[in-house]
């Protein structure tokens, strides 16, 4: 059954179990007020067909007067009707609350779909649906500058961005791309029920692949691209990521998530007079494949300011990232852009302010958050490195642990397989491990060991040679061979793990990092980075660099995301800052003491 209130409403008789749908106007503190999508119950719910019902309202609401209405919405439709054989599941009462609830700024439909499909459904295809503040701080940095003739959504979901622009710009064409036809749908619905259905197209397809034809004016492209890593990237688009970015003369990485694409598309689709403002994940202002976005910003996208969120605002309540808001003015060239940090959602304000960097600055840098500092209201976190100290890459190389591909298989306890013992290396294979060692990892009998088998089996001898051709062949069996990583490793089999690391460091925990001395000379795979000299360090110099680490280092030098979890990449922990070497030995007699002499000075700092 569905439940609205006041009216009880008849649901398809295939109902089998029961989710939350459709909520009430928001209410300040509801945890939907601000766009969040959680199920909340409240005496709404809608039974196991419940997407063929919202379809049936799309529909009712008028979504396939929407220029672009494809065939595969239309079976949607035609399977909420034939569900609903006995009448319609929502009367038309219901349906006239729905628009009404549209016309007043709310989005009953994309909440819906929200609850229908759980944050872990729509992870895979990247669907988190933009709050409120966010889209109205970007719609109104564009109208401080641009009466656009269009507006571009690139993936459109129940249409926030393009209501908004709608009501915001009554002459303009409003333009959106999605791949999921139900999404389509609502959008459509939104779109027709906010009376805008006329000027409106959706289509339904990928975003790189849009034709865009000339326009009459300026071109608004306004959007969240999805969150969608490279993983899940099929090879076709990652070779035209790299053959689109080879045409800009750039070059771009496999490694890239879905919305590095999309700032290329647009740099694609974009002329000189058009604008844009994209919200995405902040992690392309740091990591090395977000080098074509930031080559991007300072070449033909035209950047203009990047506002990065406080890790721990959680603009997005189903997403763990830390959210960043670009804007740009293609073909304009600037010679700065503006960098911003902003504590809080409200703060976003009309998208301005922040500290504008020159863009020679900005093209040498490899990251580009730190340089955010500038702009933060407190300079502690770029505070200058203390008297007597250095960076930690100036003595360590920081290396992530090996990836195996498959950890059933490659990670076991004891030898079931009858290996031989020398391709069995006790290693680190949670950060749980680390933070149970208390500092020191003196013996690896609670470890379990990784298979790390030579490339060449031809030089094993013949009793070796037996049992491992028959783990192979299990390991075959399981999917081994063809998972991601090692499809891309030859010999397949070839985990290749580092060296035993002096140093082991956790670098992803809701606290700080564990730093502990691997004594017993385990090996690690990817839950663990390594700290590997770059010249020869005591063993005393070694255990006071490690105990430095433990009392000095915080969370907030590492880059928190939304809900608290902290990650320090490689390069993040090698911008640590730590004592020379010849100060090291005194951290680790000093061990037992409470606290570092300079770690007042050091927390939250550099980073």
């Amino acid at each position: 059954m569905v439940f609205l209130p006041g009216r009880l409403l008849r649901a398809p008789s295939r109902a089998r179990r029961s989710l939350p749908v459709l909520a009430p106007a928001p209410v300040p503190g509801h945890p939907c007020s601000s766009g969040a999508c959680r199920p909340v119950t409240m005496g709404f719910v809608l039974t196991f067909e419940a997407e063929e019902v919202l379809a049936e309202v799309a529909v009712s609401l008028g979504a396939d007067q929407v220029t672009g209405w494809s065939d595969a919405e239309q079976r949607l439709a035609d399977a909420a009707s034939h569900t609903g054989a006995g009448g319609p599941a929502v009367a038309g009462a219901e349906v006239t609350q729905i628009r009404n609830r549209i016309l007043a700024g709310e989005d009953p439909l994309g909440d819906a779909f929200c609850r229908i499909r759980g944050p872990a459904q729509r992870r895979p295809s990247g669907q988190t649906f933009t709050p409120g503040p966010v889209v109205r701080s970007m719609v109104a940095w564009a109208a401080r500058s641009l009466s656009p003739a269009r507006v571009v959504d690139p993936g459109t979901g129940s249409a926030r961005f393009l209501v908004a622009a709608g009501r915001r710009w009554p002459h303009a064409a409003l333009i959106g791309v999605e791949t999921d036809p139900l999404a389509a749908m609502i959008g459509r619905a939104t779109l027709a029920a906010a009376g805008m259905g006329g000027r409106a197209s959706i289509t339904l397809g990928d975003y790189r692949s849009l034709r865009l034809p000339p326009a009459a004016g300026p071109t608004l492209f306004l959007g969240n691209p999805p969150y969608v890593r490279h993983h899940q990237i099929p090879a076709s688009w990652k070779n035209w990521l790299r053959a689109a970015a080879a045409g800009q003369g750039l070059t771009a990485s496999g490694l890239a998530g879905l919305h590095v694409h999309f700032f290329l598309a647009t740099a694609l689709y974009a002329v000189p007079g058009d604008a844009g403002a994209l919200v995405t994940a902040a992690e392309w202002l740091d990591v090395n494949y977000g080098s074509l976005v930031r080559s991007l910003l300072l070449g033909p996208l035209g950047g203009q300011s990047v506002h990065l969120l406080d890790p721990a605002v959680p603009a997005f309540a189903d997403a763990a990232v830390t959210t960043a808001i670009t804007c740009f003015r293609p073909g304009s060239r600037p010679s700065s852009l503006r960098l911003r940090r902003v504590d809080r959602l409200a703060g976003l304000g009309e998208l301005s302010g922040g500290a504008a960097l020159p863009t020679p600055v900005l093209r040498a840098a490899s990251r580009w958050s730190p340089l955010a500092c500038r702009a933060a209201t407190t300079a502690s976190r770029c505070a200058p490195l203390p008297a007597g100290h250095v960076e930690l890459g100036e003595l360590c190389r920081v290396h992530r642990g090996q990836v195996t591909g498959a950890n059933k298989v490659w990670v076991m306890y004891g030898n079931p397989a009858g290996l031989p013992g020398r391709f069995l290396f006790p290693a680190v294979t949670r950060a749980s491990e680390l933070f149970r060692a208390h500092g020191a990892l003196s013996t690896t009998s609670c470890l379990r060991f990784v298979i790390d088998l030579p490339a060449d089996l031809a030089e094993l001898a013949p009793a070796e040679l037996a049992p491992v051709t028959r783990f192979l062949a299990q390991a075959e069996a399981a999917g081994a061979a063809g998972c991601y990583i090692a499809r891309h490793r030859t010999p397949w089999w070839r985990v290749r793990l580092r060296a035993p690391a002096p140093v082991l460091a956790s670098y992803m925990a809701r606290r700080p990092p564990a730093f502990v001395r691997n004594l017993a000379g385990a090996r690690h795979v990817n839950i663990a980075h390594g700290l590997y000299p770059r010249e020869q360090l005591s063993p005393s110099a070694l255990d006071g660099l490690a105990a430095f680490l433990r009392r000095s280092v915080s969370q907030a030098q590492g880059r928190t995301y939304a809900g608290g979890l902290t990650k320090f990449e490689p390069g993040e922990m090698e911008r640590l800052p730590v004592p020379v070497p010849a100060l090291l030995p005194a951290y680790a007699t000093s061990a037992s003491t409470a606290s570092s002499p300079l770690q007042g000075t050091l927390h939250g700092s550099r980073l």
